[in-house]
This record gives structure tokens, C-alpha cells and sequence, in this order.
């Protein structure tokens, strides 16, 4: 690795790994996504070979640790290849319903930092984060921000590239696999790139990594020297040009957070794990809030509000409920998330997280406008419309509900809260 890459491992940093002047793109990817959250409920399964997908004759590997992968098994392959190549592995199904709450809730992180990100996958995405600077740091510090806060709220680590475009960022991503952030400078692109293998690049699959093979060209830089009319004769026009950009760096494509959301939610870790009732529903109560704006502010109202509780040992449960018509009121929420946990039984049990979210969204004008709890919801909705007015104007602390302001009244207002989302 050059001096103008460096490599962040876990641990305390006294500043940015690396210059980040202008490096505004970075690609977050969990690091075996599948297997990491199992491991949630399996810690005893840490440090030995997992794979996750189907048992049967035709089952498939969906993921496999690192210690599997040492192996030789990787997703895709056939489960009975990957027996054969691994025979001590431990088989476990997927819960891709665990996985997508889980999921959900890194990417309410990633929105938490920037509305421009875009999801390639249920693990993996590109930030846009030029406009989150002033507030947050340089695109180093939050690269790190984000993974603390993924493994400090959710128990897993994730990779992150720093780059000044999409695809050095994700190249970088997954250069510094697992648990690391690595910063590839806008001026250290072309040193960076050009000794990896040509596969490195997008668009070079089996065939046409052996014809750039039968060419003589085995690395990025040797594909950069030669002249973009003879790679689009032997490629085609499309591939031959694009190629010879990417082994520059050129890459002009923009983060596009085109997918809509399908749910919103805010969460939080406590610093100490908390068993007393009127503290979580206090904080139920601030979770609503934040929820309830951001329905607003998005334009959104959803049907079906849901809270998750994740104990002192990681074994989390979700409790939904789907109401008769969609809302976006906090006070409606609020209630829904607190009868919830009452009815899950943990009020007296130690929590480390608490969640609430609003999914089956569609938009706000759209939706009828219901009655709340059988009273008439326009003063609640005119109560909630102003304090939107004055959180846009003075900030979102400005203004809360009495019984959070009587918690920061009685001591610092955290009540153990940790970091939250």
C-alpha cells in the first residue's frame, strides 16, 4: 500500500487516516452481513466457520464468516461444495425477515448522516456526504462516526471507502475488509488503482478478463497505456471507453437515493441497560416524536407502527401493529409503541435498545384523515404542524413534550441514553 493510502484497523484515531480533501463519496458494506446478525443470538458460534443458506440438496450459500471463507466457501455456492470444502462448518437458515430489520435500522444511521445515499443491497451503500461537512466533520471522521455507531446500536462492523468517486469508494471498501476504513486521496486515485487486477474493474467478468489477458494486460495500469480505440475495437465502443475511464478514475455517476423509503424509525442505545418502565416509555415517547416529524417533513403518513426491544444479551423482538388508517401524528405512534412494549412483557426485564418505525408508507395527501383514539385529531395535528414550525426555525430541541422536559429537569435528560439515531 502507498503512502497515500492508509489502512484504519479499529481503535482510538487522532485525526483523519488519510487526506480527504475532497473526497466526498463514501461505500458502506457490512461485513458478512448474513452471519454477523445470526451471531447476535449465537455468540457462542464466534470465531468458528458459519455459513448461512439452504441445507437441502439444492440449497446455496447465502453467506459465510471469514473463518469459512479461509476455506474456500463463498456465497453462491452450492451448500454441498461448500460441506465438502468445510465439513466442520455450522449450517444455519436465513431469516431474511431479521435481516431486513436489521438492515432498516443501519441504513436510518446512514440517513441519519445524509438523505443522499443509495442503497445497492440490504448491506451495502454509497453516501453522498460534501454537505454534511460543517456539521459533522470531514468525510473521514464520518465515515468512522458511522461505524461506531453500527456496531455500538446494532452489535455488527461494517467496511467503509473514502473516495471522490463511487467506484474507488467501493473498491476501497472492500480492500479494507473486514472491520476497516480506508481513504483513497483525490490525487492518490491513479497510484492506487492501477496495480490492481483488471477484474478490480466494473464490467470485467470471466470472458472478458481473458481477452484482456490474451492482450497482455493483467493490471489497471497496463490497461490505462493502452489508446481507448484500441481497447473499443477489441470490447466494443461502450465497454472499451468505459473501461479505459474507470482505470483513470473517471467515474461521473452521482449517489442517486432513488429508492423510495419504505419505513421510518429512530432508535436508541442506552449506555446502561435500563429496566425501568417509565424511563422506556419516556423515551418511546421521544422516539415517536422523531418519527412523527420525519413523516411530516418527507411528506409520508404509514399504517402500521412497530417497536423493537433488544435486551442486555442481544436477543431482540420486534411487536407491530397496523392501525385502520395511515398517520403521521407523534401522539398516535406514541401510544401504539407504548402498548406494545406493555403487551410484550419486558417492563421489568434489562433493555440495551429500544426502537419504534412506521412502515407501509404512501403519501401523506393521500391518506384520509383519521380521528385519533376517537377524538378529533386537528388540534393534536395543528399542535404537531407548529412545533415542526419551531423545531425548522430554532431546532429540534427547542421545542418537546412536557414529560421530556421535566426528565432533563430532574437530572443531565439522558436517563442512560446513549448514542441514537
Amino acid at each position: 500500500m502507498s503512502r497515500k493510502q492508509q489502512l484504519h484497523r479499529p481503535g482510538p484515531q487522532p485525526g483523519p487516516p488519510a487526506d480527504d480533501t475532497g473526497c466526498g463519496i463514501l461505500h458502506v458494506d457490512m461485513d458478512a452481513f448474513f452471519v454477523s446478525v445470526e451471531l447476535l443470538e449465537r455468540p457462542e458460534l464466534r470465531g468458528r466457520p458459519v455459513v448461512v443458506g439452504g441445507a437441502g440438496p439444492r440449497g446455496v450459500v447465502s453467506a459465510a464468516s471469514y473463518e469459512a471463507r479461509g476455506f474456500g466457501v463463498h456465497s453462491a455456492m452450492p451448500m454441498t461444495r461448500a460441506r465438502r470444502l468445510c465439513p466442520q462448518a455450522v449450517v444455519l437458515p436465513p431469516d431474511h425477515g431479521k435481516y431486513s430489520r436489521v438492515s432498516a435500522a443501519v441504513f436510518e444511521i446512514f440517513r441519519s448522516v445524509t438523505p443522499l445515499v443509495e442503497g445497492l443491497s440490504l448491506d451495502e451503500a454509497f453516501l453522498d456526504v460534501a454537505g454534511a461537512r460543517r456539521r459533522l466533520g470531514r468525510p473521514a471522521v464520518i465515515a468512522q462516526l458511522i461505524r461506531d455507531q453500527v456496531r455500538d446500536q446494532q452489535g455488527i462492523t461494517c467496511s467503509v471507502g473514502v473516495a471522490s468517486t463511487k467506484f474507488v469508494a467501493k473498491l476501497a471498501s472492500t480492500r479494507c475488509k473486514p472491520d476497516g476504513l480506508l481513504v483513497v486521496p483525490a490525487d492518490g486515485v491513479v497510484d492506487f488503482l492501477h496495480p490492481l487486477p483488471v477484474a478490480a474493474l466494473w464490467g470485467v467478468g470471466e470472458r472478458t478478463e481473458q481477452t484482456l489477458t490474451r492482450l497482455g494486460l493483467r493490471t489497471v495500469g497496463q490497461l490505462a497505456q493502452v489508446p481507448p480505440d484500441t481497447l473499443q475495437r477489441e470490447l466494443g465502443n461502450a465497454l472499451g471507453a468505459h473501461l479505459h475511464a474507470l482505470a483513470w478514475g473517471r467515474d461521473p455517476r452521482e449517489v442517486d437515493p432513488h429508492t423510495p423509503d419504505k419505513s421510518i424509525g429512530a432508535e436508541e442505545t442506552f449506555d446502561t441497560d435500563i429496566d425501568d418502565p417509565e424511563v422506556i416509555r419516556r423515551e418511546l415517547l421521544r422516539l415517536a416524536e422523531k418519527v412523527g416529524a420525519r413523516l411530516r417533513e418527507s411528506g409520508n403518513a404509514g399504517r402500521t407502527v412497530s417497536v423493537k426491544l433488544r435486551m442486555a444479551n442481544f436477543k431482540t423482538i420486534t411487536r407491530a401493529r397496523t392501525l385502520s388508517e395511515p398517520t403521521d401524528l407523534a401522539r398516535v405512534i406514541y401510544i401504539t409503541a407504548r402498548e406494545l412494549y406493555e403487551a410484550a412483557g419486558l417492563e421489568r426485564v434489562r433493555l440495551r435498545l429500544v426502537g419504534v418505525r412506521v412502515e407501509n408508507l404512501s403519501p401523506a395527501g393521500e391518506a384520509p384523515r383519521q380521528l385519533a383514539f376517537d377524538e378529533p385529531d386537528n388540534g393534536w395535528r395543528e399542535a404537531e404542524q407548529a412545533m415542526d414550525q419551531v423545531a425548522h426555525r430554532f431546532g429540534r430541541g427547542a421545542v418537546r413534550p412536557a414529560a421530556l422536559v421535566r426528565r432533563a429537569a430532574d437530572g443531565d435528560g439522558r436517563d442512560g441514553r446513549g448514542r441514537g439515531q
